[in-house]
Order: structure tokens, then sequence, then C-alpha cells
């Protein structure tokens, strides 16, 4: 019996040769480039390709982080991850404009009760700020008793509500810390 078996069609091969041909089209017409045009180089050209994590949820999309000469350039979905196979939601999609906004504040500010405006001090000041004040609210109303008697060990005084941008290594401890200063109430904000 003869073989009467055809060639099979390569569609991969027709349709990148169809795409080939177009791409040098607008239309019917050809794509006629401006000397400008045909110079212009990516922004990322020549800069430094780190993958990363965006900042945002706990999904844990890709990014590629550009940088050149120490500054970031451009960040944008890493095409070879596999949650998000280069795709970025909105809040993703802005982290490089996060990142170089001149409005972004990259001092610690504090503005001291009745004041009008926001003073720059010192990141260990601010620290010792915040423990020396948690610290006080947890001793003054602490009780280890319940109006029944019964052994609560708490305040009601403290709560932690955690960022969409923590993982599960920061949720960990931060958990570990509000429990142990008697909390109840610890909620991470990416649930909500």
């Amino acid at each position: 019996m003869a073989d009467t078996k055809r060639p099979a069609l390569d569609v991969t091969a027709l349709l990148r040769r169809a795409a080939g041909a177009l791409s040098e089209r607008v239309g019917l017409s050809p794509n006629v480039l401006s000397e400008r045009s045909k110079s212009l180089r990516p922004r990322t050209a020549g800069a430094k390709k780190t993958p990363s994590v965006c900042p945002y949820c706990a999904v844990g999309c890709g990014t590629s982080v550009y940088t050149r000469d120490g500054a970031i350039v451009d960040i944008e979905g890493n095409p070879d991850s596999p949650i998000n196979a280069g795709t970025l939601c909105p809040k993703g999609s802005a982290t490089f404009a996060l990142h170089v906004n001149p409005a972004r504040w990259t001092t610690v500010k504090y503005r001291a009760p009745y004041a009008r405006e926001w003073a720059d001090v010192s990141h260990d000041w601010a620290m010792e700020r915040i423990a020396q004040r948690i610290k006080d609210t947890r001793d003054r109303t602490f009780r280890e008793h319940d109006e029944h008697g019964r052994r609560v060990n708490r305040t009601m005084a403290l709560a932690s509500l955690g960022g969409a941008t923590l993982d599960n290594e920061e949720n960990y401890l931060i958990a570990k810390l509000f429990r142990n200063l008697g909390t109840p109430f610890i909620e991470n904000q990416a649930r909500i």
C-alpha cells in the first residue's frame, strides 16, 4: 500500500514568516523610520539586569531591576518568572516611579504634638521613641486577669496591622513580637 500521508504543515514557520513581512509595514504601506528613530536605543541598553520581586503583595511577582552606575534606570516585569511571566499589576508597574520619585521622603519625619510642621529626626531617635512609647503603653494597660478573674495576660491598647509588602518571615516575627507584647489584635492588610 502506498504511503499517502501528506507532509505536516509547519504553521509556526508560516506565522513567523508572515509576522516578519508585516513588521516592516503599517497596513499596505512600508513602515518608514526617521533617522532619529533608527538611532534610538532602549533606556535599559547597557544597564545591569538584576532579578527581584515586586514589593506589594504576597503573590511574589518577578521583576527585573535595571541599574547603571548604581542608579535604577528601570523596573519591569520579569518574563522568566513562573508566577507572572513578565506582567505586573498597576501597583507593580509603578515600582520604578516609587523609587525615583523626587517627592519621596528619604529621611525620618516627626511632627510633635500641636506642631504644624514636620521635622527631620535621626533614625535612632525615632526607633528609641517608638520603643519607649510601646513600652509605656503596655506597662500602663497590661492586665493579667479579666473582670471575672480569668488569666488573660493582654493589653487591649496595642494592635498590629501588617502591610501587603511583608513576606512570611517578616509576618512571623511581627506576630511573635506582638503576641509577646500581649495584644490579641494582630492582622495583615493583605487579608482585609
